[in-house]
């Protein structure tokens, strides 16, 4: 057993999807533009998606970035917002 919960798992799914995005969201933690609470939000809509195994592949096929996340991802808008956001700052 290897004690992550699922949980954990889709938080790293979130951090990982971020990440190929350009967005390390710890550094957004403390810089104080992404609070626990937004994270808590978007691993919970991650939560409820039904096939995180095509994810996890997304992410392996697109571990050098990507310019936008794949289209059945619930985070979508949030992150790429998040991107965007980055990108003008």
């Amino acid at each position: 057993m290897s004690g992550k919960t699922k949980y954990d798992e889709h938080a790293a799914l979130v951090e990982k999807m971020a990440e190929v995005l350009g967005v390390d969201l710890t550094e957004e933690m403390m810089a104080g533009r992404w609070t626990p609470e937004d994270m808590q939000a978007t691993v919970s809509r991650c939560l409820g998606c039904t096939e995180p195994s095509h994810c996890q592949g997304w992410l392996k096929d697109n571990a050098e970035g990507a310019r936008e996340t794949p289209g059945y991802c619930r985070n979508k808008d949030l992150l790429e917002a998040l991107r965007a956001k980055l990108a003008t700052a």
